[in-house]
């Protein structure tokens, strides 16, 4: 695979994946589009990491999309090829959109680390993060509405979920940056770091924590709170029933009441590899 766009690095259960293009702000070129879910779903379908780590390098977290897409034959260059228009363009979005889920659907959490700015595609990005970091430099902007487009490719039924609809609709309708101090009022992100390093400091103390904790619980976990957003409570709690009675390790739940009573790591199963369907 390309080392353009990412860095990878899997250690202690921890997978950290860098942005590595500081030089053109981070921004997502078609590479970008095409291999980040590739890395992701090599990590989960290999169950190679309990928990995944995305930063970024240089002053920037993401531009957003690359100019490059927006002038390419492929993409919008204004002609009349049919990948401008109709089912073509329809399936590149959603081929966008792909990027954008796959870590929504990663078994593992995913964290993301954000200094500077986190622009148009960099919020379609992070809002399908599990939680959001940030240094107190950081600031977000759904700049697809300064360029005459609606945002396509997830940041509207994800942000509405994590802050208030009427703030969301403000950054939507006006392109206004929001800034490290009013993502975390607003809710949008977990915690403010002082600088880069202290933030991936902090956040890989809490990868690490979370990859103490029993893989197949956390997995759990994560898939029933993305399962609730779109359920009722009572479609929820079967739900949570019907997981249980079939995925609960009762040695799994042994180990980690007497990890957590020595005060020590779980000894627990990874999980398995994803069973390929093709």
């Amino acid at each position: 695979m390309s080392d353009e766009c990412f860095e990878i690095e899997i250690q202690d259960e921890i997978a950290h994946i860098r942005f590595a293009r500081p030089e053109r702000f981070n921004s997502m070129t078609l590479d970008f589009w095409n291999e980040l879910p590739k890395v992701i779903d090599n990590i989960d379908n290999k169950g190679a990491a309990r928990v995944i780590v995305i930063s970024s390098t240089g002053k920037h977290f993401t531009s957003g999309m690359d100019l490059s897409v927006f002038g390419s034959n492929n993409t919008l260059s204004g002609n009349d090829s049919p990948i401008t228009r109709g089912a073509g363009m329809y399936e590149l979005v959603k081929r966008f959109q792909n990027t954008v889920s796959c870590l929504e659907n990663a078994r593992m959490p995913v964290l993301a680390a954000i200094q500077g700015g986190c622009i148009g595609g960099g919020m379609d990005l992070v809002t399908a993060a599990d939680m959001r970091y940030a240094t107190t430099d950081a600031f977000f902007c759904i700049q697809e509405i300064n360029i005459g487009m609606t945002a396509d490719v997830g940041t509207f039924p994800r942000l509405t979920r994590l802050i208030p609809e009427g703030l969301a609709k403000e950054l939507a309708y006006t392109g206004r940056r929001m800034t490290a101090a009013e993502a975390l009022d607003a809710g949008l992100i977990n915690r403010i770091y002082p600088n880069h390093e202290e933030m991936l400091s902090g956040v890989m103390e809490t990868a690490q924590e979370i990859s103490k904790k029993a893989p197949l619980a956390i997995f759990g976990t994560k898939q029933i709170i993305n399962y609730s957003k779109d359920h009722t409570t009572s479609d929820t709690l079967d739900y949570i029933s019907i997981w249980n009675a079939s995925m609960l390790q009762p040695k799994e739940m042994q180990e980690a009441i007497k990890a957590n009573a020595e005060k020590r790591k779980g000894d627990f199963e990874n999980l398995p590899p994803r069973t390929k369907t093709n």
